[in-house]
């Protein structure tokens, strides 16, 4: 029996991992090459580093995002924990303070007394013992050699992207207007930059032949292959598929109503607050490859941007997954190999709960195997299982592909819900937290009044 375990990485997955097992009385080794090393994304010396959006998205049981954080709630989450420690209003939405949310975290691995920090870059997958790679989707690139050795070099690889943030008191709130779509949530969540058709054509013109920043050294042969996750695809991009492509995605206008005549606007821009005091906001759906003078001139042609000041400018950057059904079980566990499991996007999950939802499987499975224990595979009527066997046994078709939770991969209902979708995915979670509840207990659950 081997009471000791190795984990890679302290993003998300690799934190929850360690803290789920450490939990459990398993000594844990934490290897994590910042501050010594930082990939193109990464900044901050802490861990659980943010680097996309700070919102965790919705926290709505009838959302499978929303149930996910529940279940992992009730199942004792650190990064749950620590959400919910570091929120920042974000109206029906989980939003955090970045540094709050990491420094949480950094200080709870820190100090647990079954976790030793090992600020080192690991290069070769271990042989020997129980091992958790969350390396993360920007894996060095010795790791990486080592991962794709183990997989016959079977990897996928798509560019993730992340939105800018700008100065709140360098906005015009005499043109941009508080307001969360359709008055769900606190006003001042939002703010709201409303375009008219002349507007949106210069701005839509502008934005489609801008210059996009020259990718980064270790991505230029993979130039001719771009990949670009659908759902954190980059504004350009975006717009390149249609006029009304933004105006039906991240600038539609509905539910956002002009203070001044009621009526909706041709197209408007959201920016949701970054942190609880109010002084950044990012905007939202602006994922972005452009050059920073770009930046800085397309998106000041937006109404109440036109003097803005940015704390960050969007970038992207590259990330690779698994082909991960047939190589990982639903535990996360490489088939053949007892001992070695994957979490986190590297897997194939998309999203920062999903990752973690990864990070608490494998790491609590990797405790599991330590003190001798069954393992523990969740059931595909929860979301935490439906992943998970997502991941195993990938979905329709020979391409596999990065997944968010959602009700499509859950296990159908035994009967027929009446009223439509909001009812049937409330039923969903009705389910799904029930069995949660008596298999697994609920003597973790977050606070949360929402």
């Amino acid at each position: 029996m081997n009471k000791k375990i190795t984990v890679i990485g302290a993003g998300l997955a690799g934190c929850e991992a360690a803290w789920q097992a450490a939990e459990r009385g398993v000594e844990v080794t934490l290897y994590e090459m910042k501050p010594k090393r930082f990939s193109p994304a990464h900044h901050s010396e802490g861990f659980a580093e943010l680097v996309c959006s700070n919102s965790l998205r919705s926290i709505q049981l009838s959302n499978a995002v929303g149930l996910l954080k529940e279940e992992l709630s009730l199942l004792g989450s650190l990064i749950m924990e620590a959400a919910y420690q570091s929120r920042v209003p974000a109206g029906a939405a989980l939003a955090v303070n970045r540094e709050a949310f990491s420094n949480y975290i950094t200080e709870k691995i820190r100090n647990h007394p079954k976790i030793t920090v090992i600020n080192e870059e690991i290069t070769e997958i271990p042989t020997e013992g129980i091992v958790v790679v969350a390396s993360g989707p920007l894996t060095s690139e010795a790791l990486s050699r080592s991962i794709s050795e183990l997989t016959g070099g079977d990897e996928l690889h798509f560019f993730d992207a992340a939105a800018p943030i700008v100065d709140f008191s360098s906005i015009n709130t005499e043109v941009a207007f508080f307001a969360s779509r359709y008055g769900k949530g606190d006003a001042e969540d939002y703010l709201n930059c409303p375009m008219t058709k002349e507007q949106y054509d210069a701005f839509y013109e502008a934005l489609i032949s801008a210059e996009c920043a020259p990718l980064k050294a270790f991505d230029r042969e993979l130039q001719e292959d771009l990949k670009v996750f659908e759902g954190c695809m980059p504004v350009e991009v975006m717009a390149k598929r249609g006029y009304d492509t933004l105006r039906f995605g991240p600038m539609k206008p509905v539910g956002l109503p002009l203070p001044e005549t009621g009526e909706d606007a041709y197209a408007t821009v959201q920016l949701r607050r970054e942190n609880r005091e109010g002084t950044m906001y990012n905007l939202v759906g602006f994922q972005t490859h452009l050059t920073f003078p770009e930046q800085r001139r397309v998106f000041g042609m937006i109404p109440g941007l036109e003097n803005a000041e940015f704390f960050r400018y969007g970038v992207m950057h590259r990330n690779t997954y698994l082909n991960s059904p047939g190589f990982l079980t639903p535990t996360y566990s490489v088939k053949g190999r007892e001992g070695l499991f994957f979490a986190g996007q590297m897997t194939g999950v998309e999203g920062y709960i999903e990752s973690t939802s990864s990070g608490f499987v494998a790491g609590l499975n990797a405790a599991l195997l330590a003190l001798g224990e069954p393992s523990a595979v969740f059931p595909k009527e929860t979301q935490i299982g439906a992943l998970a066997h997502y991941v195993s046994e990938g979905g329709i078709g020979s391409s596999f592909q990065p997944m968010n939770a959602n009700f499509g991969i859950i296990a159908p209902l035994d009967k027929k819900v009446k009223g439509g979708k909001k009812y049937r995915n409330e039923a969903y979670a009705e389910r799904s937290l029930a069995i949660i509840k008596e298999r697994y207990g609920n003597s973790h659950t977050n606070e949360n009044t929402d």
